[in-house]
């Protein structure tokens, strides 16, 4: 345990940092979940705004550095490409 101010501040930071990227990352997972759902089922209605709100979230993440932008590029890439293959 830190025992130094500054050190037990950054410990704090790094606490609250790390739970808001997990809970941000898990929107992330579900989102991607219910859009590869909608593609599953064939519901191109559902899957172009399952889309459009993944893709922003993603973006987003990617952006903030809680993903790598080129991983978020990607994904959003695949995605893509995944939802007007079945489309």
């Amino acid at each position: 345990m830190a025992n130094i101010q500054s050190s037990e501040k950054k410990n704090r930071q790094r606490i609250k940092n790390e739970a808001r990227n997990a809970s941000q990352k898990s929107a992330m997972r579900t989102a991607v979940k219910k859009l590869r759902a909608a593609i599953a089922a064939k519901d191109p209605k559902q899957t172009d705004a399952l889309l459009k709100a993944a893709t922003k979230l993603i973006a987003r993440l990617g952006g903030r550095g809680v993903i790598k932008k080129r991983t978020a590029s990607r994904g959003i890439s695949r995605l893509t490409a995944a939802s007007r293959a079945k489309a």
